[in-house]
């Protein structure tokens, strides 16, 4: 597999396992939320342990970083939560650094 295409994997799965721990504890511990969150975790490491595999981990932590930026936006979509501008600044620093490290 791809390093990018692995990053995108352990991206994905963390911000999923986020978001759904997040809401469901929000509802008390969701019977079905929370359990979910920790499938996504597991998938997230496995992932992770993978991309390890396949690139130095000065590339896989910072690229994985990513996940800090989706996490901000859909922290504000989907949990209707207040995001300052000091979270968006650094939000914006981090996929600046993502970028600079996709060249």
């Amino acid at each position: 597999m791809t390093p990018w295409l692995l990053v995108a994997a352990v991206v994905l799965s963390t911000v999923c396992a986020d978001l759904l721990q997040s809401h469901g504890m929000r509802q008390g511990g969701a019977r079905w939320k929370v359990p979910l969150s920790f499938l996504f975790m597991a998938s997230s490491f496995f992932a992770f342990t993978q991309l390890l595999k396949v690139a130095d981990l000065s590339f896989a932590v910072p690229a994985t970083a990513a996940s800090f930026v989706l996490e901000t936006l859909l922290a504000r979509v989907i949990l209707k939560e207040n995001v300052d501008r000091r979270r968006w600044a650094g939000a914006l620093l981090v996929a600046c650094g993502v970028a600079i490290l996709a060249q």
